[in-house]
């Protein structure tokens, strides 16, 4: 009696596995890729300019750090930048108009007294010619004259010099500190800048995660913001069905009390979510499922969706 009664409990259980109608979808839910708004060096929180639950257009203000340091740092290195410059340009110009025009006077002093010194010099050699001065005389017009002379090529070589301004070391020296001070400048400028940040794109405020008045330690996430096209679905297929997926397949979201909206398949996860720890066999096969990760067509249509909620997702028919 025992025999046909296993018998026929066997052969009912296999009918029922044969018979077994497949699901209508896959079960998933929404996934959200947030992005975490941080300032990359410390300070108090001094605004919060957003709250939670608030949405944001790209540029909006977010939150913003004390900065008193570094606006005391800025505007030193505005005033080494400017003394660098005019250092720089003090070089360049060479000397002052009123030493220049004292170098003309004496240039013009040193050929008046050279060319009298060359009128004196012909009497004297006319004079020695004549044998009515002695050799001293006339050598000590000559060495006369061409001391005035060395004077005027001297004076000349001054004003020249005067003219060019600094060295070619020195004017490279002082363009080398006028680039170090335009970098010190730079730096303090993307360092006061850092203290305020604004939404890189149009987001939900997702989370605030510091109040004002408390210190945010450098790089800490102070606001955590949630784009419209960073939600995606993560939902599970079967081994059997995963082969027919492939990325960029459309698929169909459902979600309680709303219109179903389109997705494509972005992500199809080379491993399994779970994996039994014998050989695959037909029974232990139908127990792997895959992740598959998709988003939204219309990233303006998940604006009000969130991450958590659960969906049911179904392939869109060939």
């Amino acid at each position: 009696m025992r025999v046909p009664i296993l018998l026929v409990s066997a052969g009912l259980l296999f009918l029922g596995a044969c018979s077994r109608p497949n699901a209508a979808g896959y079960q998933g839910y929404l996934e959200g890729e947030f992005i975490y708004v941080a300032a990359p060096l410390a300070g108090q929180l001094e605004k919060l300019a957003v709250a939670k639950g608030a949405r944001v257009a790209a540029g909006s203000p977010l939150f913003a750090l004390e900065r008193t340091n570094e606006l005391a740092a800025q505007r030193q290195a505005a005033d080494q930048l400017h003394t660098a410059e005019a250092r720089l340009a003090d070089l360049k110009k060479g000397s002052r108009p009123s030493e220049l025009a004292a170098l003309e006077a004496r240039l013009e002093q040193a050929r008046s007294t050279a060319e009298l010194s060359q009128l004196d010099l012909a009497r004297q050699e006319n004079l020695f010619k004549t044998r009515v001065i002695a050799a001293s005389d006339f050598d000590r017009a000559r060495l006369t004259h061409e001391k005035n002379s060395r004077a005027i090529s001297e004076l000349a070589a001054q004003l020249a010099t005067a003219r060019l301004g600094g060295r070619t070391d020195a004017i490279a020296a002082a363009e080398s500190e006028v680039s170090a001070a335009i970098a010190a400048r730079e730096k303090t400028d993307w360092a006061v800048a850092q203290k305020s940040q604004a939404a890189p794109r149009a987001a939900l405020v997702y989370d605030t995660l510091y109040r004002e008045g408390e210190f945010v330690a450098a790089g800490n996430p102070v606001v955590a913001l949630l784009p419209a096209e960073n939600i995606k679905i993560r939902f599970f297929v079967p081994e059997a069905d995963f082969a027919a997926v492939k990325a960029g397949d459309t698929v169909r979201v459902s979600l309680s009390g709303r219109l179903a909206l389109d997705a494509r398949v972005s992500y199809l996860s080379p491993q399994p979510e779970y994996t039994p720890p014998i050989l695959y066999n037909r029974e232990n096969r139908s127990k792997l499922v895959f992740m598959i990760e998709a988003v939204f067509a219309d990233a303006a249509a998940a604006r009000d969706l969130h991450p958590g909620q659960p969906v049911d997702v179904t392939l869109a028919q060939p």
